[in-house]
């Protein structure tokens, strides 16, 4: 008698550095949009300016967004961000494996 090898779990396909509450919401504002500004993002997200920039500056690392400054009339400069390619097939990862997940949930298991 052979055994099939077991299936990995859904929650083995969810990725650390999407997966964190803040920067899951980040990719997902973004994601919605061409362009998210700084302020719209913290304000949006509940976030602190430094807790923010240490999630944007995450997931730049990662590549999956990337943050450039903008000259505005008169003022400082503002930050916007946006989502990369990567980012993009990273948060659609993400979202599979949760779908996934909650497939599996809502019919009691495997």
């Amino acid at each position: 008698m052979t055994l099939d090898p077991p299936t990995a779990h859904p929650a083995t396909e969810l990725d650390d550095v999407v997966h964190q509450r803040n920067r899951l919401g980040i990719l997902t504002v973004v994601a919605e949009a061409d362009e998210a500004e700084f302020g719209f993002l913290q304000g949006t997200l509940g976030l602190t300016p430094g807790n923010l920039n240490r999630h944007l500056a995450v997931l730049v690392e990662a590549g999956l967004i990337t943050v450039r400054k903008k000259d505005t009339r008169g003022g400082r400069p503002k930050s916007w961000v946006k989502i990369s390619d990567a980012g993009r097939k990273a948060l659609a990862r993400e979202m599979s494996a949760l779908e996934q997940l909650l497939r599996r949930h809502q019919t009691g298991g495997a």
